[in-house]
């Protein structure tokens, strides 16, 4: 890497992690980023991966006050995280390098729809739990341990937008705040990279020093995003993923 790849790459890490902790996404500002430095996808998406892991951590420990009261929910639903961010990354490496370089810009296409609606489906899950007097099940039932599943299956393949999926599963079965409800998500988050990245370390290839700047530049957004994440503006913030992810979009379609 050149003296400006190393910049980039350190500076995307901080930003994801400050994302990461915020809204979720953060894949979507790094990813593009190591494939400017000239690294194939499939070795892009494990190095990303495995950088973000201190990110995810640092998050889900400036969350602990939010996390109180919720061990026996997140311990059921990282079960069902850790077989899916396992079943994900097996198929990473299972399926042709082709099918992740043809998949890949559908998923990011995907993951930008997911945060432009974001705004919305808040509102419809608000809006849904004003008009209905039933409460939900506390832990949100088997059909919100199946969903967060098949989405940690997804954030094991490619992370990007997994957290938005978690999100907008657990605010329509869970009747929770949403500070609370992104408490969970940044744990489930973590338990995905983690074990995605520890099956990562010994059967694929990946970029030592991207993993290390994406690393420390994420732990360090991590801390950021969970300090000041509230008073950052979710429509900056939106942008910011929205425009990173087209041109990631645009990258993958001419590589």
């Amino acid at each position: 890497m050149t003296l400006w790849e190393i910049l980039a790459v350190f500076a995307a890490g901080i930003g994801a992690g400050i994302v990461n902790t915020v809204v979720g996404s953060g894949s979507l500002i790094t990813f593009p980023v190591l494939l400017t430095t000239g690294m194939p996808p499939v070795t892009a998406a494990v190095s990303n991966t495995l950088g973000l892991i201190p990110g995810s951590i640092s998050g889900a420990i400036g969350y602990r006050t939010e996390l109180s009261g919720q061990g026996r929910r997140i311990l059921k639903m990282s079960v069902g995280a850790l077989f899916g961010g396992l079943a994900g990354a097996m198929l990473l490496l299972t399926l042709p390098a082709t099918w992740f370089e043809r998949i890949v810009p559908a998923l990011v296409g995907l993951a930008l729809v997911l945060v432009l609606l974001q705004p919305w489906i808040s509102k419809s899950v608000r809006r849904r739990r004003e008009r209905t007097s039933s409460s939900p099940h506390p832990d949100g039932g088997p059909l919100l341990l199946v969903g967060l599943t098949l989405a940690s299956v997804y954030g094991g393949y490619f992370s990007a937008a997994q957290g938005i999926i978690y999100m907008s599963l657990m605010g329509m079965l869970l009747d929770e705040t949403l500070q609370r409800l992104n408490a969970v998500r940044n744990v489930l988050v973590a338990v995905v990279n983690t074990v995605a990245a520890l099956f990562f370390l010994f059967s694929a290839d990946f970029d030592w020093t991207a993993v290390v700047l994406l690393a420390i530049g994420s732990a360090l957004g991590g801390l950021i995003g969970a300090r000041v994440g509230r008073r950052l503006s979710p429509t900056v913030l939106r942008f910011l993923i929205v425009a990173v992810g087209i041109v990631a979009i645009v990258r993958l379609l001419h590589h």
